[in-house]
């Protein structure tokens, strides 16, 4: 697709969306709902007074921390379930039922163990990213093509030459995806952790705005989490073509 054409879908996309918005702002359709212009003019205040940027530096450490931990340990235990029965029967079923449990009613069981800090914090992102990140590695090495491994056994390839040279290149682009999709996962634990743990960071915004039913406040710091996450999303989708170009598929941002 031309550069241009992608270009003008995007505001096209956005114009609609926001247009909505506006609109549904003037009706209105909850006094609690506040147009899109009086949402950005509040964005730009608390981006103006640095409000915004404080509260990103207590929301981006425990969710870089826990995407981190996220992506090397899940990458790691996907890649051995993958490639082993006996420990995908032992390990698949916990992350499993981590991926289906409500999250909201395992954050109490975390303060009490852990307190209100960082730590129940990080968890709570790892809860929500490792699970994606596991199933999806594990299921990209699961179904490595048959016929590259028998290839690779035919030119008397090791097991560990097999696994090294054949299995994780073509899983890679699938363990990508997974970690893209472990990393939107914990940007949602990010701010939940911030709304049921402490009110720190963009939850704190959240919180305190709903509180004095400054709604175009609360309304901009959802919109500016939104907006990192799909950055962030789409750099990830960047580097992912940028290293498996011969892989290339469709994105929501093409």
């Amino acid at each position: 697709m031309p550069m241009s054409r992608s270009l003008v879908l995007k505001l096209l996309s956005g114009v609609i969306v926001f247009g909505a918005w506006e609109v549904a702002g003037r009706i209105p359709v909850s006094y609690a709902f506040p147009t899109f212009f009086e949402s950005m003019a509040a964005l730009v205040d608390m981006t103006v007074s640095g409000w915004i940027f404080e509260a990103y530096v207590e929301t981006l450490r425990p969710l870089i921390i826990g995407l981190l931990i996220s992506a090397f340990i899940g990458i790691a235990l996907g890649l051995w379930v993958g490639l082993s029965n006996w420990f995908d029967w032992l390990v698949s079923p916990i992350f499993i039922v981590m991926q289906a449990a409500p999250l909201a009613a395992l954050i109490p069981l975390l303060v009490m163990v852990y307190g209100i800090g960082l730590t129940s914090k990080v968890f709570v992102v790892c809860i929500m990213a490792m699970p994606v990140i596991v199933l999806n590695t594990a299921g990209a090495v699961r179904n490595a093509p048959t016929n590259l491994k028998e290839m690779g056994y035919s030119f008397l390839g090791t097991e560990q030459d097999i696994i090294l040279k054949v299995i994780i290149p073509s899983a890679s682009p699938i363990i990508f995806a997974g970690l893209r999709l472990g990393t939107s996962a914990g940007f949602i634990g990010a701010i939940l952790s911030e709304l049921k743990i402490t009110p720190t960071g963009i939850g704190d915004i959240i919180t305190y705005s709903r509180s004095i039913a400054d709604y175009p406040s609360m309304y901009a710091a959802i919109f500016s989490i939104m907006v990192l996450a799909v950055l962030f999303l789409n750099f990830l989708e960047r580097t992912e073509r940028y290293f498996f170009a011969g892989n290339v598929r469709g994105y929501a941002s093409d």
